[in-house]
C-alpha cells in the first residue's frame, strides 16, 4: 500500500496506466468537444473474458494520462459537474478528469444484449466559470432514486465503493490486490472500461475490463441497494501474464488513525478516527476470530492461515456518535464490508497489511484472501464472492459474546509505578452468552501469548453492565514486539466468547 492520503493515492493509482487498446482515448477525450453519437456492438459476459484472454497475450503498455488533468485539484474537479439532465440507464452520472484521477475510462450501457459506447463531450458537464473545463470521464456514480446522493462508485485503479445503509462513504472495495505489502513491488491493476446493465429500481451490474502488468481480468459486479445496506454479487476471471508473489483476492482497504485504545495516537480533539475498527473472520472450521484494528509504529502483516473461509471483513463496530463527535465525516455510520466466498477457494490465508498513519486522510489498513498456491504466468484463476456493505454486524450471534472494546495502557496495579517493558490489554465482551454468570460460575480466560510473555490475567463481570465481562492481561513483548496475544472466555471446555488476536507494542 502506497504511503500517502487518499488524494494521491488515485493520481498514483490512475498514472500507472489502463489498456493499450485505449492509448489513443486521452487525447480524443482531452479534445474532444461535441456530443458523438455512441456505436453499438453485441456485448455478453462470456465475450468479456474472451477480451480479457486476449488481452493477457499482449505486453502490457501503460496508458498515457491526460497532462492538461494535472491542473485540476481537488477542489477544482468539485466545481465541474455531470448535467442531471445526461443521466444514464436511470442513474448513472459520470466523474470528470481531474489531478488524482487522470486517466479516462470507456463507459458503455447495456440493454438486450446490446452495449452503446458512451463518448466524451464537455457538454456532458457543466463548469463553473474562470475553472478548468472537463477533459475526460474518470469513472462513474450511481445516484438514489430521488437523484440527491450517490450509493455506489467506481473511480481510481480497481477501487469502488458504495454508501452502505446509512448513505456515508467510509473504506473501499478493490477487484484485486498484487504484492500488497512488499516493498517498492505493489501493483495497481486498473478497469479500464465499464459495461454497465440496469437490473432494477436501484439495481446494477457492472462488467469491467481490469488491465495490469501482472493480470487482466473480467469483472461482473451485481449491485442492488436495499433497506440494509447494499449488496454485491462478484465474480472475477483473471488471466496472469507472470507469476505473482501475493495474490489479494476480495481485498477491502481501510483507515485507522485511533481509536479508544489507542487515543495518544491522535493530535485531533475528536474522541476516535477511523473507517473500521476491527478484522472479522469466520473460518472454515467455524470459528470466529477479531483482530482490533492498530495504527502500528512500523508497516505489519498479519497471516490467518485457513482452508475454505466462511467470510471475512473489515467493521466498524462501535455505532455511537459520541464516540467520534465528528458531525461532518460520520465515523459511526461508517459501512462494514463483509467478504463470503463461494465455491471451493482451497488453502490459503487472510492477510491484514497496516501502516503508521497520523491523518484521516490516509488509507492505511488493507485485508484480503491470499491462496496458498501463487498464481504463475499462463494461469487462469476464477474467484465467485459476496459482499454486503451495511450498518449491522454479520458476525455477532446470540451464542456467542462478541467484543465491544479493547484498550491498552500501562501495565501494573492501578496507582502503583508501571511495571517496565509490558503494557496491559483489556479487553471487554459483550452477549447473551455471559447472561446471569458471576465470579463464582467458573468463567477463565484462555490466554496464549506468542513472541512475549503473559505476566498477569484477569477475568471478571464489569459491575452494573448487563451480560458485559472484562479481560486483563499484563503483556510483556519480546524486543520492541509485538507480542502477539489469542484470548477468549470459556467456562470448561465451552467457548463462550469469540477469539481475539491482538497485537501488543511497547509505546
Amino acid at each position: 500500500m502506497m504511503q500517502a492520503n487518499r488524494r494521491e493515492l488515485f493520481a498514483a493509482f490512475a498514472a500507472l496506466g489502463l489498456a493499450p487498446a485505449l492509448c489513443a482515448r486521452a487525447a480524443a477525450q482531452g479534445a474532444s468537444t461535441g456530443a458523438p453519437t455512441g456505436r453499438t456492438e453485441p456485448f455478453s459476459w462470456e465475450s468479456l473474458q474472451s477480451r480479457a484472454q486476449a488481452l493477457a497475450g499482449r505486453s502490457y503498455r501503460p496508458q498515457a494520462k491526460v497532462e492538461a488533468a494535472a491542473a485540476i485539484d481537488y477542489d477544482a474537479v468539485g466545481t465541474i459537474r455531470y448535467r442531471d439532465d445526461r443521466t444514464l440507464a436511470g442513474g448513472i452520472r459520470l466523474f470528470p478528469l481531474g489531478r488524482y484521477a487522470p486517466n479516462p475510462v470507456g463507459i458503455h450501457i447495456v440493454e438486450n444484449g446490446r452495449a452503446r459506447t458512451v463518448p466524451f463531450s464537455a457538454d456532458l458537464f457543466t463548469a463553473e466559470a474562470g475553472h478548468a473545463p472537463p477533459l475526460g470521464i474518470a469513472g462513474f456514480r450511481a445516484m438514489t432514486a430521488d437523484g440527491k446522493s450517490d450509493w455506489l462508485a467506481f473511480q481510481g485503479a480497481s477501487y469502488f465503493r458504495t454508501a452502505g445503509a446509512q448513505d456515508q462513504y467510509g473504506l473501499s472495495a478493490r477487484g484485486i490486490a498484487i504484492d500488497t505489502g512488499i516493498d517498492g513491488r505493489e501493483e495497481f491493476p486498473a478497469f479500464t472500461d465499464f459495461w454497465i446493465e440496469r437490473t432494477g429500481a436501484q439495481g446494477y451490474t457492472v462488467y469491467a475490463l481490469l488491465d495490469g502488468p501482472s493480470v487482466t481480468g473480467a469483472y461482473r459486479i451485481a449491485s442492488t441497494k436495499g433497506a440494509n445496506g447494499v449488496e454485491q454479487q462478484v465474480s472475477a476471471v483473471l488471466f496472469f501474464r507472470r507469476d505473482v508473489e501475493r495474490l489479494g483476492i476480495a481485498p477491502a482497504t481501510s483507515m485507522f488513525w485511533y481509536g479508544e485504545g489507542n487515543r495518544a495516537s491522535g493530535s485531533d480533539w475528536r474522541p476516535e478516527i477511523h473507517d473500521s475498527d476491527g478484522l472479522a473472520l469466520l473460518t472454515g472450521a467455524g470459528e470466529r476470530l477479531w483482530r482490533p484494528l492498530v495504527n502500528p509504529p512500523r508497516p505489519t502483516l498479519d497471516s490467518f492461515a485457513d482452508t475454505n473461509p466462511r467470510g471475512f471483513g473489515l467493521l466498524q463496530r462501535d455505532r455511537a456518535f459520541d464516540h467520534y463527535q465528528d458531525d461532518g465525516a460520520f465515523y459511526d455510520r461508517r459501512a462494514n464490508l463483509w467478504v463470503q466466498p463461494q465455491g471451493d477457494w482451497g488453502r490459503g490465508q487472510v492477510m491484514l497489511y497496516a501502516f503508521p498513519t497520523n491523518s484521516e486522510t490516509v488509507d492505511n489498513i488493507v485485508a484480503f484472501w491470499n491462496p496458498a498456491d501463487a498464481p504463475k504466468a499462463g494461469q487462469e484463476r476464477q474467484f465467485d464472492y459476496r459482499l454486503s456493505w451495511g450498518s449491522t454486524d454479520p458476525t455477532v450471534v446470540p451464542a456467542i459474546a462478541h467484543v465491544v472494546d479493547q484498550w491498552t495502557g500501562a501495565a501494573g496495579r492501578p496507582g502503583a509505578e508501571p511495571t517496565p517493558g509490558a503494557r496491559k490489554l483489556v479487553v471487554d465482551f459483550v452477549g447473551p452468552a455471559l447472561g446471569g454468570l458471576d465470579r463464582q460460575s467458573g468463567v477463565t480466560a484462555e490466554i496464549v501469548v506468542t513472541r512475549g510473555k503473559l505476566l498477569a490475567q484477569a477475568a471478571y463481570p464489569v459491575v452494573g453492565q448487563a451480560n458485559r465481562w472484562r479481560v486483563t492481561a499484563d503483556i510483556a513483548p519480546e524486543g520492541q514486539g509485538p507480542a502477539d496475544v489469542r484470548l477468549f472466555l470459556k467456562r470448561g471446555t465451552r467457548a463462550l466468547t469469540e477469539t481475539v488476536l491482538a497485537p501488543v507494542f511497547l509505546p
